[in-house]
């Protein structure tokens, strides 16, 4: 019992403190040794204590460019809520070749801290280690190394305002947000991948096990199920690129998983596998038909406890995905051509799989590495609950501005009816109405169903016109169908009640 009651303690003060490290040095030795030939070569690999600061990092990156001004280029695309600027850093070797573009990110929410340092170490990599110098030649590689630089200084999860910037990205309520989605949309890279960091102890772990288990994986890849991202799309990322990346980590004897995390349902403790929510970067990115993933590395409330060895696990999936998009870059460009050719009708909702499955997790009453049965929920295995044609394009009232001002963010190519129009649509009349008193991510939720009515009707010169027609197709559709759970409806960024008739309609093919 004291042994249990110790357990238990370490698990809320982690929640409470954020900051007090639960894992014992044995289990560290045993199990996450660190890495001693990562280099000392990023700001906070070269002082014994702490993180990387802004002013460290905007050194950082400014030596990158002094040492090699052919290959690096660096802005700032905007200021935090706090006034802090957000470097955007490009490398490329200059050449007549046709690149690939990749997007990484890391440093979304703050307190994942080895993502911001392992990111900064790839870029250092790839441009002083011969062994990586020459991935340049083929690709062109943005990176926003520090996401969330309010919350990062501060060690804290959440942009100024508390906003969670990876539940942000289709309403993009935060500064933030709307600087970082317009950064990717105008890079519009071919493939993505944002690094962030996992709690190995969580509360409900303590629950598991005679006294408790703790999540032992090193990565965990997070890749979408959301079934309006094209089939092709989403097998060419499992089966090559993320295949390609575990190859490598158990090369170097770093353990892996696909993307599980635990939830409450109906009193019991399930695991969530995979994601289909548009709200996040891995589906995000992946909607607009880009190979994208989400990476999680061991490693959030443990400080600098095994920081070389995250760090370099984040280094070796990173170049893992770099090598893979140039050896294959006239495959990720024909999978993506592809995709966006794939006529489908729109999934409005899904339901996951539920399933009994075993999974891997240190024990903490014998510090052993145990198999335990637990009910998953599998996004990957998701099937379509509710479905509805794909119209030939939307039209949304001139009134619309705020709506417009998010679509063009997220990419949409938009244009105006330049006189007035008679056209055959679809109109969207709400027959049931929720709105959720309690707030979500600072939003009060609506949960809508909607009926379709065919008409004719006029519309005046200046209506918005959005064809489908585009690259980004599928984001548009997860945030203008209504009944979508991350829709501009849902979210409540457009207000609606019942019998509404709300100001978007479907273009009939």
């Amino acid at each position: 019992m004291i042994k249990f009651s110790h357990i238990l303690f370490l698990f809320i003060s982690a929640s409470i403190f954020g900051q007090l490290n639960p894992q014992s040095k044995k289990i560290t030795k045993t199990f996450f040794p660190d890495f001693e030939e990562v280099k000392n070569v990023t700001p906070a690999l070269k002082k014994k204590k702490g993180f990387t600061n802004d002013k460290e990092l905007y050194a950082f990156l400014n030596d990158l460019a002094k040492n090699h001004p052919e290959k690096v280029e660096i802005s700032f695309v905007g200021e935090s809520q706090k006034g802090r600027k957000i470097p955007f850093v490009k490398l490329t070797n200059p050449n007549q070749k046709e690149k690939i573009k990749v997007f990484i990110q890391g440093g979304l929410h703050g307190n994942e801290l080895a993502s911001t340092e392992g990111v900064l170490y790839v870029m250092h990599q790839l441009l002083n280690n011969e062994n990586y110098t020459y991935l340049l030649d083929e690709i062109d590689l943005a990176v926003i190394p520090m996401a969330n630089i309010d919350g990062y200084l501060k060690e804290d999860r959440y942009a100024a305002n508390g906003l969670d910037l990876n539940r942000d990205q289709t309403k993009l309520m935060a500064k933030e947000s709307v600087i970082l989605k317009q950064v990717f949309s105008n890079f519009n890279p071919e493939v993505a991948i944002d690094f962030h960091e996992y709690t190995a102890y969580r509360k409900d772990f303590s629950k598991l096990g005679n006294f408790g288990v703790a999540n032992a994986f090193d990565v965990m890849f997070l890749y979408s199920g959301n079934l309006n991202v094209p089939k092709n799309l989403r097998d060419f990322t499992q089966k090559l690129f993320v295949k390609n990346a575990t190859d490598v980590l158990n090369d170097n004897n770093l353990t892996h998983h696909p993307y599980i995390s635990t939830t409450k349902y109906k009193g019991d403790i399930h695991f969530n596998q995979g994601s289909i929510s548009a709200r996040s970067s891995a589906t995000n990115y992946a909607l607009t038909n880009a190979v994208a993933s989400l990476i999680e590395i061991r490693g959030v409330n443990l400080g600098r406890t095994s920081f070389k060895r995250r760090i370099q696990s984040i280094f070796l999936v990173a170049t893992s995905y770099l090598k893979t998009a140039v050896t294959n870059k006239k495959q990720v460009k024909e999978e993506i051509k592809k995709a966006i050719n794939t006529q489908k009708e729109i999934v409005l909702t899904s339901k996951r799989k539920v399933y009994k499955d075993k999974v891997k997790v240190l024990d903490l009453d014998t510090e052993k590495i145990i198999e335990i049965e637990v009910t998953k929920r599998d996004a990957w295995l998701s099937s379509a609950s509710s479905t509805r044609a794909t119209p030939k394009g939307y039209l949304i009232d001139a009134a619309q501005k705020d709506i417009i001002k998010k679509l063009k963010t997220l990419g949409a190519k938009i244009t105006v009816l330049e006189e007035d129009k008679v056209i055959d649509i679809e109109a969207y009349k709400v027959i049931s109405y929720k709105r959720n008193s309690k707030k979500y991510e600072q939003m009060n939720l609506q949960k809508v169903k909607t009926e379709i009515q065919k008409q004719q009707k006029s519309f005046p010169k200046g209506t918005f016109l959005i064809s489908l027609n585009q690259k980004n197709s599928n984001l548009i559709v997860e945030v203008l169908e209504p009944e979508a759970p991350n829709s501009f409806v849902s979210f409540g960024v457009l207000k609606t009640a019942k019998e509404s008739i709300l100001p978007i309609y479907r273009i009939l093919k």
